[in-house]
């Protein structure tokens, strides 16, 4: 069983053993842009949801806190997301990257998402906290060829995601809001003419409330070729 261990902005820790974990999919708060991108990747042969927003079932091991990702190929990426976590105390919120191997996903997304970890944060926020102004927190990720991210892929804001309160009542109808449960939110628009398949990304949550920021950074390792 995987434990996470959290930083909260007081200085004391949280400890969770992941019991479920869950992959959002298709989140964007306007649908009509998802079915725009659904259309779009079906030109690319990944097979579209049958209802939407999805959500996928993850092995709950592949909740990592790493700064190395391991990888079969050199058509894997990451996605910036904000994750989910339930605790005995409430619901925490960190930053998130879902990494992706791309060459499955066209066989089937809930596969792609079992081939690679979930990256978390090592610090988080209460929900509570920032539940009143979770539109204006932003959400970026960087991309790098050498050990150090250093070219934007990702920017926005949670405004362009279903927001977790959305999930926690999925949670609830599901009877999974419970300790032990994490969810990954689902992500947002890649720029543009960026190449994904990076060997390092970071992702950060902003707040410009409170001026407290949430990041990750790993690099990725292509593993050497199979014998046989």
């Amino acid at each position: 069983m995987t434990t996470l261990t959290f930083e909260l902005p007081d200085g004391s820790t949280s400890e969770v053993s992941v019991l479920q974990l869950l992959n959002a999919g298709y989140a964007g708060r306007e649908q009509d842009e998802v079915q725009a991108h659904i259309a779009e990747l079906a030109e690319l042969g990944v097979p579209g949801p049958a209802v939407t927003p999805a959500l996928y079932p993850v092995s709950p091991y592949l909740a990592q806190q790493v700064s190395e990702v391991s990888v079969q190929h050199g058509r894997t990426s990451g996605e910036a997301e904000w994750a989910l976590v339930i605790t005995d105390a409430g619901p925490l919120l960190t930053v998130a990257c879902d990494h992706t191997d791309r060459e499955l996903e066209v066989h089937g997304v809930a596969w792609s998402k079992n081939a690679s970890p979930d990256v978390l944060g090592r610090k988080a926020w209460r929900l509570d906290d920032v539940r009143d102004h979770l539109d204006q927190i932003t959400l970026k990720a960087w991309v790098g060829q050498g050990d150090l991210p250093d070219t934007l892929i990702q920017d926005s804001s949670l405004g362009a995601l279903l927001t977790p309160d959305y999930w926690l009542d999925i949670l609830t109808e599901r009877g999974l809001n419970t300790p032990g449960t994490v969810l990954i939110s689902g992500t947002v628009a890649m720029t543009s003419g960026v190449d994904q398949f990076a060997r390092s990304w970071k992702v950060e949550m902003a707040d410009p409330v409170t001026g407290a920021a949430l990041d990750l950074q790993y690099v990725v390792e292509q593993m050497a070729e199979p014998i046989g």
